[in-house]
């Protein structure tokens, strides 16, 4: 749920959901997506193929000729169904931007919805990779939505960074719909400190510096920009090193609370998470103890310390 209430709304091509709308007439249900992440986001479906009125079944389709303008072929009968599909194209991106999505999962390899990778054939050379149409179009249309593919959910590193996103979006969204002005930019970048941190101290500071001169822009213009750099930083990987800088900056407020072997303890628990033998979930839940016990407000704030449910398990890989 987000902080407003509402279901947070992420879009998931159609077939991933149980629904009978592959060109076999089949369909690519994946448990994951429908029990796990369904317990804390609503889906709105989408398959390209049928709604730009192509019947299930239908005949097997590729892109083909230049990967950065392909054009989408039936296998056999050789048909051209480019226009069709980017004319579904233009309306559905445009449906969709009152959808109020925070994310997307699209189908692999998918001609119209695969997001990396897909094949595009050229006569008489190596097949080239590009994007499916659909998912062409919504990058374009969308491009700090975060986005993935159902296939690389199976990717501790890549769910979590995806999901993380997904929050982190709906978090902007309802910062932008409770009035926003410059000073409520500050709290809500304030807050958002430790997570970009784990992510980009780079883009952390160039935050920081557009926050700063905040006075100097538009509030619309300001918020656009901020909005863009704090999806891009969350969109670089919350690396072990990375993750381990920010405990042990964490740490540091508890210089004199802690004692001697509390520190050592402590610093156990970050050594191993830095070495592969235990979670991040672990140094995590002593620091957020810590947080508790000594009432420590500005790390109480901090959305990295919470920055999903719990439930989804995200911080128990190694």
């Amino acid at each position: 749920m987000s902080g407003s209430g509402a279901p947070i709304k992420i879009g998931v091509s159609s077939c991933l959901l149980g629904e009978k709308v592959r060109y076999d007439g089949g369909h690519k249900h994946d448990p994951y997506i429908t029990a796990v992440l369904g317990r804390f986001f609503s889906f709105v479906p989408v398959c390209p193929e049928v709604e730009c009125g192509m019947t299930t079944p239908r005949e097997a389709m590729r892109l083909e000729g230049d990967p950065e303008k392909p054009r989408l072929m039936t296998h056999r009968s050789r048909i051209d169904k480019t226009e069709q599909m980017l004319e579904f194209c233009r309306n559905k991106v445009e449906q969709l931007a009152h959808e109020d999505l925070c994310g997307f999962v699209f189908k692999k390899g998918s001609p119209s919805s695969g997001l990396f990778r897909v094949k595009v054939y050229r006569e008489g050379m190596a097949p080239a990779t590009g994007s499916g149409l659909f998912a062409a179009a919504v990058a374009r249309r969308f491009p700090q939505l975060p986005m993935e593919e159902e296939g690389r959910l199976n990717d501790p590193v890549l769910r979590e960074n995806f999901i993380e996103r997904v929050f982190a979006f709906r978090r902007w969204k309802d910062f932008l719909g409770q009035g926003p002005d410059l000073g409520k930019l500050v709290q809500f970048h304030t807050c958002q400190k430790l997570l970009i941190m784990s992510h980009s101290t780079q883009l952390y500071r160039e935050l920081g510096a557009l926050v700063a001169r905040g006075k100097e822009l538009p509030l619309a213009e300001l918020l656009e920009r901020y909005q863009e750099l704090y999806m891009k930083a969350l969109e670089l990987h919350a690396t072990v090193k990375k993750q381990t800088n920010v405990l042990m900056h964490i740490m540091g407020y508890f210089k004199k609370e802690l004692s001697a072997d509390e520190k050592q303890e402590l610093l156990q628990l970050i050594g191993q998470y830095h070495d592969g033998m235990v979670p991040l979930v672990v140094p995590l839940t002593m620091l957020k103890h810590y947080v508790a016990k000594y009432r420590q407000e500005y790390l109480r704030q901090q959305v990295y310390l919470s920055p999903h449910p719990a439930e989804l398990m995200l911080r128990n890989h190694v």
